[in-house]
C-alpha cells in the first residue's frame, strides 16, 4: 500500500487536488507539496534537474508595443530594451554529463524589468512528458539512475512511458534527431506552460512563448552524439562561449500564440495540457521581438550555477494560468532554490531585481543587502503604514467552480498530436525517430515493449511498425 513520508495511505498519486477537473491546483494539497518538496531536496548541491549548463548575458528589444494584451511594463513600446540572462542546461545528467546526450534542453530567460524579475523557464522542445505536476517526481526518477547501482537503466524509463500514456507527443520530439544537439545557439525555446496575459483594462488572454533562433536549427544523429560524447562531452558549453566571444551574438526572436479565454473549451484537448502544441494555423506566432545574447559570464559558478530561475517570477501584467505543470513548478523551483543556494537567492547578483526591493521580509542565512528600517510588519502606525500596496491595475475577477478531488482532465487526446508530428518528417527522419526508439526499446521486457507499441499505433500505425521492424534489427526473435 501506498503512503506518504508519515506513513499516511495515499489512495492517488497521479492527480492533483483541483477546483473540477481542469481548475487550478489548491494549497492544501498536502499531498502534492510533500512529495514535491522531498523531491526538491534530493540532491546537494547541485540542481536536481538542469544541473550542466551554460549562462550568457544580453538584451531583448521590442518590435511593438503589447498593451492591447498586457500592462507588462517592458512590453509597452517598440524598441524598449530589458537586460536579460539566459541559462541553457541538459534536463537529466548530472554536472559532468556530455552536452550530446539525448534529452530536453533548458531554455531559461531573466528579463530584469523596471517592474521586478521576470523569467520564462522552458525547454527546446514544445511540450513535456506529463501533464500534472505531481507526477514530475516519477518522471525524472525514471530517467536517473537505478537507485540500487547508480545506473541508467533503459528499461525504467520505458516502464514509465509505456504506462504514461501522455508522453507519446513528447517520445515524438525526443526521439527524434530534435532530442540530440551539439550547440545552444542553434535550437529553439518555448515556454511550454500556458501563461495569462492581463491589460490595463483587466482583459486576460492566455499565452505560449516561443524563441525562434536566428542562427537555423541544428541537429545531430545518435551516432554523431555517442561520439562527441567522447571526445568532446562539454562541446555545447564551449561552442555557446567561444561563439560570444568572437562576436558573433546569437539571436532568438520571441514570438506568442495568444488565445481569447472564450477559445478555452473550444478544442478538441485541453489547452492548457503541457502535452499538447496550439495549432499555428488557428493561433498564429505573433512577433514580439529579439535577444541577442553579447555578454559571457565573468565567473561561471557566481553567474551562471547561482542563477535561479523560477515559472512563478512573473511580473505585474502576467499570471498563471490553471496548468498543472505550471501550478506544481511555481512552488517547485522556488522550494528549490531556496534549498540549493538559502533563502536569499534573490539578492545574489545575478538574481537581483533592478527595481527596488521594499517589503517586510527579513534576516535568513546569507543576507547581505539589510533593511535598517525597525517597522518590520503591516499594518503599521510608525512607519506611515509603509511599504504601501502598489497602484496598479488588477484582472478582473474570476469565476471558478467545482467538486474538489483528484481527478484528471476530461479531453485528453493523447495521441493525436503525436501522430501529427510523425507524419510530420521526412522518410530519414521517420526512420531515425524509429531507430533511435527501437535500440533502447528492444532491451525491455516484452509487455513493457508490447504497450509501447500499442502507444504508438495510436498515433500512427506506421510508427509502429517501423519501430517494430527497428528492433528487430537488434534483437531478430522479437
Amino acid at each position: 500500500m501506498m503512503t506518504d513520508s508519515l506513513g499516511r495511505p495515499v489512495p492517488n498519486d497521479m492527480n492533483s487536488l483541483t477546483v473540477g477537473p481542469e481548475g487550478p491546483v489548491l494549497l492544501e494539497d498536502i499531498h502534492q507539496i510533500d512529495k514535491i518538496a522531498h523531491f526538491d531536496r534530493e540532491r546537494v548541491p547541485e540542481r536536481v534537474v538542469h544541473a550542466k549548463g551554460a549562462g550568457a548575458f544580453g538584451q531583448f528589444t521590442t518590435y511593438q508595443c503589447m498593451s492591447k494584451y498586457t500592462f507588462a511594463d517592458f512590453l509597452q513600446g517598440a524598441n524598449h530594451t530589458t537586460k536579460v540572462f539566459v541559462r541553457f542546461s541538459t534536463v537529466i545528467g548530472s554536472k559532468g554529463s556530455a552536452d550530446t546526450v539525448r534529452d530536453p534542453r533548458g531554455f531559461a530567460v531573466k528579463f530584469y524589468t523596471n517592474q521586478g524579475i521576470y523569467d520564462i523557464v522552458g525547454n527546446d522542445l514544445p511540450v513535456f512528458f506529463i501533464r500534472d505536476g505531481i507526477k514530475f517526481p516519477d518522471v525524472i526518477h525514471s530517467l536517473k539512475p537505478a537507485p540500487n547501482t547508480n545506473l541508467k537503466d533503459p528499461e525504467r524509463f520505458w516502464d514509465f512511458i509505456s504506462l504514461t500514456p501522455e508522453s507519446t507527443h513528447m517520445i515524438a520530439w525526443l526521439y527524434s534527431d530534435r532530442g540530440t544537439i551539439k550547440d545552444y545557439s542553434h535550437i529553439d525555446g518555448f515556454g511550454v506552460n500556458t501563461y495569462i496575459w492581463i491589460n490595463a483594462n483587466g482583459e486576460r488572454f492566455y499565452i505560449k512563448y516561443h524563441w525562434k533562433t536566428m542562427q537555423g536549427l541544428e541537429t545531430i544523429t545518435r551516432q554523431e552524439a555517442e561520439r562527441l560524447a567522447g571526445s568532446d562531452p562539454d562541446i555545447a558549453v564551449r561552442n555557446l562561449y567561444e561563439t560570444i566571444k568572437c562576436g558573433k551574438f546569437p539571436r532568438y526572436e520571441l514570438c506568442v500564440q495568444i488565445m481569447q479565454t472564450c477559445d478555452l473549451d473550444d478544442l478538441p484537448f485541453d489547452p492548457l495540457d503541457d502535452t499538447k502544441t496550439w495549432p499555428e494555423d488557428r493561433f498564429p506566432l505573433i512577433k514580439v521581438g529579439m535577444m541577442t545574447l553579447n555578454k559571457n559570464p565573468e565567473n561561471f559558478f557566481a553567474e551562471v550555477e547561482q542563477s535561479a530561475f523560477c515559472p512563478g517570477n512573473i511580473v505585474p501584467g502576467v499570471a498563471l494560468s490553471a496548468d498543472k505543470m505550471l501550478q506544481g513548478r511555481s512552488f517547485s523551483y522556488l522550494d528549490t532554490q531556496r534549498y540549493r543556494i538559502g533563502a536569499n537567492f534573490a539578492q545574489l547578483p545575478v538574481n537581483r531585481s533592478i527595481s527596488p526591493v521594499d517589503n517586510n521580509q527579513r534576516d535568513g542565512e546569507m543576507t547581505y543587502l539589510f533593511d535598517p528600517e525597525p517597522i518590520n510588519y503591516s499594518p503599521n502606525s510608525l512607519n506611515n503604514n509603509r511599504p504601501c500596496p502598489a497602484d496598479i491595475p488588477q484582472a478582473k475577477p474570476e469565476y471558478i467552480e467545482g467538486y474538489i478531488g483528484r481527478t484528471p482532465i476530461t479531453k485528453q487526446n493523447d495521441f493525436y498530436q503525436a501522430g501529427l508530428q510523425y507524419l510530420s518528417y521526412s522518410p530519414e527522419e521517420k526512420a531515425h525517430l524509429a531507430d533511435n526508439i527501437a535500440v533502447e526499446l528492444c532491451t525491455c521486457k516484452r509487455d513493457i515493449i508490447q504497450r509501447v507499441i500499442n502507444h504508438l499505433a495510436k498515433a500512427s500505425p506506421e510508427w509502429a511498425n517501423m519501430v517494430l521492424r527497428a528492433m528487430r534489427m537488434y534483437k531478430p526473435n522479437l
